[in-house]
């Protein structure tokens, strides 16, 4: 009841089409309840031979019908419109809340399992907040307004007929607590579903390449096969859980009928009475029904909105902040830094640095050794275990997050590219209002037009979702691009060559030392050789600064560098010596 109380909150802003849909319902019930009185005034009206009930019997007949026919319209759309609207706003939260929530929840739920919260238990919300609220209120102001009608024509026989809802209570329990757990399971289960079905389109090369077809074949078997299972239990609580209230109304009714026709009983009711209180009492059976066969579906809403709320819920990132700032100089102190995911296990442990404004620093090191976690503690993606990043001689807890993050461009190793033009891609975010030249500026830098001159929508070229219309070199020159344009003072580039062929690689190595000049630059990379004219290189290793220097001075050491360099340059020329080329 909690949950569906909290859920029924997002329909406050609509109270006035709710309210007409409640009266809408209204109407219905009170036809309804009519049709049974009318039947009375038949039924009396050939007992008494009234002369103008051929008049009146179907002016009242069509007037209900009229009446009935108004409530189920207003009824209907009001419900749905409200109930969509909460649908939408529902998906606006979440969709927000995943744009502020911490990166630990992306890393600890899969993408499917997100994106079913989205559409898939969404829906089932829907369904709660349209179908499921629709028909309780009409079938339960329907059965009101006709226990109303029986109370005046019958209290002692209408107690009798009331003596059942214990039983129905009880069928209805036991039926919503299974309906609620099978609706979890559902829910899980459908986002493993969509987990799989996510893994695979994003996969599909590797999955067909390696020969993984029967493997994820029977993954997605087993994960829909067990969303069958459950959804078979939830149907078969539902298709006995009808019957049940079924025959205990029938039963009931049966009753009914044996004490007002019993030769020993005196109900004292006319014929007309008679046919309507019968006819009262055989009408309510189906709303009974109605309201037993929604139950499963609000518990499955409940359910749904259970995890729906859970997200909603989620901390977002923590933001202290006051400072803002138009566009600092670059500045950068790591003092005493150290970071770790998993307690007792660092990934950085006391790094100290210092990097002066338009410096280009490159850190070096094998995988793992926390390059790209220092990377993404400076955006502040996460915090600091102990220790302090300093911007511009301030602590990066001090400035606001969107002042923070506006003094830093990214790129990745891990291209992101959205469904749309090549334009729209350079000037992304809050970059969308930026002048053509300045994007055709940022494009030349990146020598994106090299390529975008060939092809026949220039800028305008649609880029397919994740850029799959283009090639890994084109989609990295985008990225970089974008990354100029933004023009921040502290430009990070984690692998930014990474996907460049050899010839595109020169390409940007030329654009990038003009691109670099006045702006911080941190760079982190493996190949050793596009790094050789930095400032200064730190040399890492198991989330220590192993060494630091320029290229010349950590060769003549001879030592961790120079080791990786002579490595490197050995396996290059292996590579050239057998006529291929990295």
């Amino acid at each position: 009841m909690k949950v569906y109380l909290r859920l029924l909150t997002y329909v406050r802003p609509y109270w006035l089409p709710f309210l007409l849909g409640i009266i809408g319902f209204i109407l219905y019930a009170g036809a309804q309840t009519g049709f049974a009185a009318l039947m009375e005034y038949l039924v009396d009206a050939i007992d008494e031979a009234k002369a103008d009930a051929y008049i009146y019997g179907p002016l009242a007949l069509m007037s209900i019908a009229l009446v009935r026919g108004l409530g189920t319209f207003m009824g209907n759309y009001f419900t749905a419109y409200v109930a969509r609207n909460i649908v939408h706003s529902l998906r606006v939260v979440m969709f927000d809340k995943l744009l502020e929530i911490p990166l630990d929840y992306f890393h600890n739920n899969s993408s499917g399992h997100i994106l079913s919260k989205i559409s898939y238990n969404v829906e089932q919300v829907t369904t709660a907040a349209t179908e499921s609220l629709k028909i309780s209120v009409r079938e339960g102001m329907t059965v009101l307004g006709l226990l109303g009608y029986l109370l005046y024509l019958n209290w002692q026989l209408t107690l009798v007929f009331a003596a059942i809802s214990p039983f129905i209570a009880l069928v209805v329990a036991l039926a919503s607590k299974r309906f609620r757990r099978l609706g979890h399971r559902i829910q899980d289960s459908m986002g493993e579903v969509t987990h799989v079905a996510s893994e695979n389109v994003q996969a599909v090369q590797v999955v067909r390449v390696f020969g993984g077809a029967n493997k994820e074949r029977a993954r997605f078997t087993e994960a829909s096969g067990q969303n069958l299972r459950q959804s078979l239990k939830m149907a078969t609580t539902e298709a006995l859980s009808t019957p049940i209230v079924q025959l205990i109304v029938s039963s009931a009714l049966a009753l009914l009928i044996f004490l007002a026709l019993h030769p020993l009983m005196s109900t004292g009711m006319s014929a007309g009475q008679f046919i309507a209180f019968i006819t009262a009492a055989g009408l309510i059976a189906k709303p009974l029904r109605s309201l037993t066969e929604v139950n499963g579906a609000i518990q499955r809403g409940i359910a749904a909105a259970q995890s729906i709320f859970e997200l909603i819920d989620e901390d977002v990132e923590l933001d202290r902040g006051t400072l803002t700032i138009d566009k600092g100089q670059g500045r950068i102190q790591l003092d005493n830094l150290s970071f770790s995911y998993l307690p007792n296990k660092p990934v950085l442990s006391n790094l100290n640095l210092s990097i002066e404004p338009g410096e280009t620093v490159a850190f070096v090191g094998k995988s793992g050794s926390g390059k790209s976690t220092l990377a993404n503690l400076l955006p502040r993606f996460y915090e600091p275990s102990s220790g302090n990043i300093l911007l511009d001689d301030k602590s990066l807890g001090d400035y606001e997050l969107p002042a923070l993050r506006g003094q830093i461009a990214l790129v990745t190793q891990n291209v992101v590219l959205f469904d749309g033009s090549i334009r729209d891609n350079i000037a992304y975010g809050s970059m969308v209002d930026v002048d053509e030249e300045s994007i055709i500026q940022a494009a030349e830098a990146a020598h994106v037009m090299e390529f975008v001159s060939r092809m026949q929508d220039g800028l305008d070229t649609q880029v397919g979702e994740k850029g799959t219309k283009l090639s890994g070199g084109q989609r990295q020159r985008i990225a970089i691009a974008r990354a100029i344009l933004k023009n921040a003072p502290v430009l990070i580039l984690d692998e930014a060559t990474s996907a460049l062929d050899t010839e595109s690689e020169r390409h940007i190595q030329a654009a990038m030392e003009n691109v670099m000049h006045g702006r911080t630059t941190l760079v982190i990379a493996h190949r050793l050789s596009t790094i050789e004219s930095a400032d200064q290189i730190v040399v890492m290793d198991q989330g220590q600064i192993v060494e630091k220097g320029t290229h010349a001075e950590l060769l003549a050491k001879g030592k961790v560098y120079a080791g990786l360099y002579q490595k490197q340059f050995t396996e290059n020329s292996a590579l050239d010596s057998n006529g291929e080329i990295e």
